[in-house]
């Protein structure tokens, strides 16, 4: 198993790393809408953070080797189901390939976030 490590990825905020590699799998931490070069909560809205959300994800899997074209599955977790049509909106322009998801209320997130994307992907 090797750590995904990148600086274009908010940088663990515990004692976990930004994603894991094994075989040919990678698998991305959950996101949340950190902009990388601030360590600050991208915007206000689902739309933004959502979007933000999506790039980093992007980056840990570019990081490792793969690419959203290839994630298989992920699991989205939002603080309000209420966002769940604008949150597709979004989502569905990053993630092309219409992977298997599961998506879910929560009633916290880290930092008081809209959303967070965790991501399983392969590499060849």
């Amino acid at each position: 198993m090797n750590k995904i490590v990148t600086e274009n990825a908010p940088k663990a905020i515990g004692p976990y790393s930004q994603g894991m590699v094994f075989e040919n799998l990678v698998f991305s931490s959950g996101q949340i809408p950190v902009n990388p070069a601030t360590g600050e909560t991208e915007g206000t809205t689902i739309e933004t953070q959502a979007a933000q959300s999506c790039k980093n994800v992007a980056a840990v899997l570019e990081a490792a080797g793969s690419s959203m074209e290839r994630v298989i599955k992920t699991t989205c977790f939002l603080a309000d189901m209420a966002d769940f049509p604008v949150f597709n909106q979004i989502y569905e322009t990053y993630f092309v390939s219409s992977p298997a998801r599961s998506c879910v209320a929560v009633k916290t997130l880290p930092k008081n976030v809209l959303c967070e994307i965790e991501a399983i992907a392969y590499k060849e």
